[in-house]
Parts: C-alpha cells; structure tokens; sequence
C-alpha cells in the first residue's frame, strides 16, 4: 500500500533527561539553548524547510507549558516595553517563533512502557491514517542541509516503501553508542536490520548509523505497542522498523548535512563548538 507524502511531523522531548540535571529538572532538555534559540527550535525549522509545518511535539507533563508558552505566547508586555524604547526589531525574533509552523503539543501516553518509541506512538490519534510522517529525535541536530527534505524526496522517488531512514557514516570508536545499520541490498540502499549498540566493532555490519530522523508510514504502529518491548524491557522506535523492513522495502539514505547529538552535556558542547565554527 502507498500512503500520502508527510504533511506532519512528530517532534519527541518526553524523557527524563537524567545526564543533564539539575537543569532538566525545571526545563525540557531540547529547550537548553545553542546561541538564543532552543534547540527545539532548529528542529521545528528543519521540519519548516523540508516542507511541514503541522508538528506534534510530545513533551513530558511538565514539560508541555513550557513548549506551549515558546511557541504561542505573544509576550505582550514584552512588545509594549520594546515599542516604548524603539527597539521593536528585536522582537523581530519572537514574531518569527509565534509564526514558524502549527505547533500541537501533547503528553506522552502514560500507559506506554519506557523507550523512545513511546512518544511517537503517543502521537498516533494526531495523524493521518493515509499519509506519511516525520518522526524526529530533538536531541538530534543537522547542521547544512537538513534531513526532513532529504526524507521526503526519498519517499517521493520511492512511494512503496515502508519507511525512510537517514544515516551517517561514523568511525568504529563510537559504534558501540548508537544503532548500527544492516543492509539487506547495499545497490538499493534497502535495510536489512539495526544492531543496537554492538558490545565490540566486528558485531558492527557497517559503518552507518541510524539516528532519530525517520519517515514512517502509519503500519508502524502495529509494531510501537507495549507487548512488543526489547532491550533494557523498552519500546525502541528501531525495532518497529526493522519488522517493518520484514514487510517490505525499508530504504537508507545518507545525510545531505552533518548530524550532531546534544543528548549528554559533553556532545552537547560538541555540537555548540560546531554551532560556533558554521556561524549560526
């Protein structure tokens, strides 16, 4: 079955965010800034320049006031002080957030086990049973050209598929921190399978790793349901497109920009140190 090109994206800010207390502990981690914006931000912007601007954000219960004030909240009495000291250009910058895109923040399902499938899953009702979507990690960022668009054509040129997946070529002294990239026909770019974290480089079947941008169709939820757990007993988002790479094609497709984590606060002053170097 073919679905509708993606006109909505998923966005996932839900966990606890442990690495980077105390400050998560009053704040969502993708709202940490790089430069004056939150990281959230350039993420939501991604999504805008690959041509979707209906964003579910799946936020924690606290952390939902705090995406929904970011992202509607005219900040009235701001623009009134500023007016009154002819300095309204810089509110320039708050009127391009309140008008970047249809933003729809929503709690995660509580009845979802851990993992980082279960933000996704929790978007479920807020999507199209007929059409495509983004599903992006905001503690991942793309600097250049980002990787929503390179989805989207993906998909476009490959209407059948069941999923897109981007990826990017590491060196083996990190394979064992992120998701390792089988493929089924190294010709077509099609995907075999995901080894989580291989203990050692040779459990590694390639240098690719799969991150948090993704395109799915809506089969996926068959497979992001509680029974269907895997390592540490969580809903991971990779296991689902593996079963769904069992079904049909799954095609890999490389980053056109350089992904950068901000998971931790060490990759987070990596990818700062990038921020600074491209001149954002």
């Amino acid at each position: 079955m073919s679905y509708k090109l993606p006109t909505k994206a998923v966005i996932t800010d839900a966990g606890f965010a442990s690495r980077f207390l105390p400050i998560t502990k009053t704040i969502p981690k993708a709202m940490i800034p790089l430069g004056a914006k939150p990281i959230m931000q350039y993420v939501v912007e991604e999504c805008v320049a690959g041509g979707i601007k209906d964003i579910i954000i799946v936020a924690t219960h606290e952390g939902k006031p705090i995406y929904e004030d970011y992202f509607k909240n005219p900040v009235e009495k701001i623009y009134k002080q500023l007016e009154s000291q002819g300095k309204l250009d810089r509110f320039e910058s708050v009127r391009e957030v309140l008008s970047l895109a249809n933003i729809t923040v929503i709690e995660q399902d509580p009845s979802l086990p851990y993992g980082n499938g279960s933000p996704i899953a929790s978007a479920k009702p807020y999507l199209n049973d007929d059409e495509a979507f983004v599903a992006l990690y905001s503690d991942d960022l793309i600097f250049g050209e980002g990787d929503v668009k390179t989805l989207v054509d993906t998909y476009a040129a490959n209407p059948d598929a069941k999923a897109i997946i981007t990826a990017q070529e590491m060196p083996k002294e990190v394979w064992n921190k992120y998701g390792m990239i089988a493929l089924a026909d190294e010709k077509k770019m099609t995907l075999s399978h995901i080894v989580e974290k291989p203990a050692k480089p040779e459990d590694s079947p390639s240098n690719l790793t799969s991150y948090g941008r993704y395109l799915l169709t809506p089969e996926v939820f068959a497979h992001l349901v509680p029974g269907n757990t895997g390592l540490d007993d969580e809903l991971w988002t990779v296991d689902a497109i593996t079963k769904l790479a069992k079904s049909g094609d799954v095609i890999v497709t490389k980053s056109k920009g350089k992904w950068l984590t901000t998971g931790d606060p060490k990759n987070y002053y990596n990818a700062y140190q990038e921020f600074i170097k491209m001149g954002e």
